[in-house]
C-alpha cells in the first residue's frame, strides 16, 4: 500500500498528478523537459477540478430551479441531477482528494449557479439564497432533492 506522501496513480489520479509534478521539478536529467513536463502533468489534474467545479455549477443551478420553481420541475432537470451526480460521484472516486474541494467550491463558486438560476428562471436574484443552503453532501446524496420550506 502507497504511503500518504506517494498517492498512487490508480487509487487517486488527482493527487498523483500533482505529486509527480513537483517531483519532476526537482528532478536533473538533460534528455528531458521537465519544467514542462511537470506542468503538462499537473494540468492533467486541473482538468479534473475543472471539471467538477463545472459539473457542481450545473448540480447546483438545477437543485435551485427545482426547489423555486415546483410547479415547473421536469424530468429533464431530474435527469441532469441525476447525471451530474454521477458523473461527479464517478470522478471523485478515481480522484478521491478532489472530495475536499466540494464544500471549498459551494462557498467560493456559488454565486454562478445563483445568477444562472436567476437568468433561466427569470426570477428575481433575490430569490436565491446568498450562500448555497445545502451541504456538499446533500449536494451529492442521490436522494437528497430540496423543496421549500
Amino acid at each position: 500500500m502507497p504511503s500518504l506522501a506517494t498517492p498512487s496513480y490508480d487509487e487517486d489520479f488527482y493527487a498523483w498528478t500533482q505529486h509527480q509534478a513537483a517531483k519532476l521539478r526537482t528532478v536533473v536529467c538533460d534528455e528531458l523537459d521537465l519544467l514542462n513536463l511537470a506542468e503538462e502533468i499537473e494540468s492533467l489534474g486541473k482538468r479534473d477540478w475543472k471539471e467538477l467545479r463545472s459539473r457542481l455549477n450545473v448540480l447546483v443551478m438545477h437543485l435551485l430551479k427545482y426547489q423555486h420553481q415546483p410547479d415547473h420541475r421536469s424530468g429533464s432537470w431530474s435527469s441532469t441531477i441525476r447525471t451530474q451526480r454521477d458523473e461527479i460521484s464517478t470522478l471523485l472516486e478515481q480522484s478521491p482528494s478532489l472530495r475536499r474541494q466540494v464544500p471549498i467550491l459551494l462557498t467560493e463558486r456559488y454565486k454562478t449557479p445563483r445568477y444562472n438560476a436567476a437568468d433561466e428562471t427569470g426570477l428575481p436574484i433575490g430569490t436565491f439564497p446568498e450562500v448555497c443552503p445545502w451541504t456538499a453532501e446533500q449536494v451529492l446524496d442521490e436522494d437528497f432533492w430540496p423543496d421549500m420550506g
